[in-house]
């Protein structure tokens, strides 16, 4: 475990111990609705496997990708199998920040309090986010006794059944079809990393990047959780006014070299996102019967959060974003299936010169013009 002054930097178990507490019971129901909401999201991922291999025609016909493993999961579970993602892929900044450890205060301070304090902290946004996420396609996971991962290095679909049943409900959708719409969002996702080799270690390098352009001094670092703090609490720093001056915990973190790391992954997340949003709904009318009624419907529930304190929260962990994403990344996909289909659209998987930047998702025809008509010139 790597520690500053002989004190962990994160406490894991005290994270996963945090936010197991704090996270919210799920719906009421009973042991045989569990078994049998559970038995159902396993058969409607591996039913979605073919609906979305056919759809988007990424994976040849007679090829076998990688296989990854379906986990149907509790908001208990959702949160273990993150906190060990997060140590898999935080480790060599952690290792970093002890090969750099000052004697200086900063150092001291940090490492007296540091690893309780922010396994409490991590512990407290996991619970927040373990009662909202439906499902994820974890892409470095790795392997656990209870959390089994592809023999790779990492990859495995969580499906969080107590969240779907929530919102199914909350929606007051149709729950069989809901089921099958989530399924057909995170196996676009399982797809898009099994049928496109290189896509995992392209997205690890460039977060290892954004990672080793972190500023790792110590008092920054308290510094930036004091700013994030007061902006959780609705307080600002000295100088700020307006809503629209809160920053959120990613803006908080970046130097000039991450802005530009961010942005390049911000491209490549909108194009992940919109690209499962454009599946989930082009399979969805030849299987997913009520498919109108549950977009419009979730889309409005997406919008407008759950309250004040929930949009506080989202405008903090840089959610809205998230959502931004989902939204430009489906008019980008939509964009250019319509000038150049499916097949024309795929070439974006080509390789990480061919993935759109960030002013492309914005401009689709641009992404056009520079990956199709100048092959063809």
């Amino acid at each position: 475990m790597t520690s500053i002054g002989g004190a962990q930097m994160v406490d894991w178990n005290l994270a996963v111990a945090t936010a197991t507490r704090l996270v919210r019971p799920g719906p009421d129901i009973s042991r045989e609705e569990a078994r049998a909401v559970v038995a159902e999201l396993r058969r409607h991922a591996k039913t979605s496997e073919e609906h979305v291999r056919l759809f988007t025609r990424m994976i040849p016909e007679g090829t076998e990708p990688e296989d990854t493993p379906v986990l149907v999961v509790d908001r208990p579970g959702w949160i273990k199998a993150n906190v060990a993602g997060f140590r898999e892929l935080l480790q060599p900044l952690l290792a970093k920040m002890e090969s750099r450890r000052s004697g200086g205060p900063g150092g001291a301070v940090l490492g007296a309090v540091g690893g309780k304090v922010t396994g409490v902290e991590l512990g407290m946004l996991l619970s927040f986010l373990a009662s909202r996420v439906l499902g994820q396609y974890e892409t470095f996971a790795p392997a656990t006794r209870e959390l089994p991962a592809s023999a790779n290095g990492g990859g495995r679909l969580l499906l969080v059944a107590p969240n779907i049943v929530h919102v199914e409900r909350e929606l007051d959708v149709d729950p069989h079809d809901f089921r099958l719409w989530v399924a057909l969002h995170e196996e676009t996702h399982r797809t898009q990393f099994t049928g496109v080799p290189w896509l995992r270690d392209h997205l690890q390098g460039e977060i290892q990047t954004f990672l080793d352009e972190t500023d790792v001094d110590p008092m920054t670092f308290l510094e930036r959780l004091r700013e994030a703090a007061q902006s959780l609490s609705g307080g600002r720093p000295e100088g700020e006014q307006g809503e629209s001056d809160t920053r959120s915990l990613v803006d908080i973190v970046q130097t000039p070299a991450q802005r530009e790391v961010l942005g390049r992954l911000t491209a490549v997340m909108s194009l992940l996102e919109g690209h499962a949003d454009y599946v989930m709904d082009g399979v969805g009318p030849d299987v997913v019967g009520s498919v109108s009624e549950i977009r419009e419907k979730f889309q409005q529930r997406r919008a407008q959060g759950a309250g004040r304190l929930d949009q506080a929260l989202r405008k903090l962990l840089g959610l809205d974003a998230k959502l931004r994403q989902y939204k430009d990344g489906e008019k980008f996909v939509r964009s250019v299936v319509d000038e150049v289909g499916m097949d024309g659209f795929n070439r974006v998987w080509t390789s990480p010169n061919t993935l759109p930047t960030k002013a492309e998702i914005a401009k689709p025809a641009d992404w056009v013009a520079r990956v199709h008509r100048k092959a063809e010139s």
